[in-house]
């Protein structure tokens, strides 16, 4: 199963990244609904490297803190195929995900070394040429001033990714309170 550890948005910020994709050129949009944080992808686990996971998981102390967004980013250089809300910059943050990469290898998961970027996908879609990307990325551009938050995070979720021809499905196996 193909695994991965989030965070959700509070509802007033979801209602935010929806406007912002009305007013974005998104080819694509991601569902309202699917909206999240991604703090560490595990990629594909055997059923009892998940509940080693979930485990360590709810072994985790973290202490809750707060987070907001900052601007868009585009996923593609040359070639954009997703656009996204950036996270802005947190050490809070960055260590949590940091001790949920740790966790993950414990169990077994095989997380690759990498920068963290923190983000909310607000659309994917195929590769785009420059002439058809320039709208985007003029509208990511102008839309650097956007901010949305703070707001205290004070839960992480462990979810289930299937791949469905209309998408990705995203299922909560978990819930981890932090304090």
């Amino acid at each position: 199963m193909r695994v991965f550890v989030a965070l959700d948005l509070p509802s007033e910020v979801q209602s935010q990244l929806a406007v912002q994709q009305f007013l974005l050129p998104i080819p694509r949009k991601v569902p309202r609904d699917q909206f999240h944080i991604t703090l560490s992808y595990m990629g594909e686990m055997r059923e009892t490297e998940v509940e080693a996971l979930h485990d360590n998981l709810a072994r985790l102390s973290v202490a809750p803190f707060d987070i907001s967004l900052s601007g868009f980013g585009l996923f593609g250089r040359a070639k954009p195929n997703a656009v996204w809300a950036a996270v802005a910059p947190s050490t809070s943050l960055a260590h949590l995900a940091a001790k949920l990469d740790r966790a993950g290898r414990i169990a077994g998961a095989v997380i690759p070394a990498r920068n963290f970027l923190p983000h909310i996908t607000l659309g994917r879609f195929p590769a785009m040429k420059q002439d058809k990307a320039a709208p985007l990325e003029r509208a990511v551009i102008a839309g650097a001033g956007f901010r949305a938050g703070p707001w205290e995070v004070e839960e992480m979720v462990l979810y289930q990714s299937t791949t469905l021809p209309e998408g990705p499905r995203y299922d909560a196996l978990a819930r981890y309170l932090m304090g």
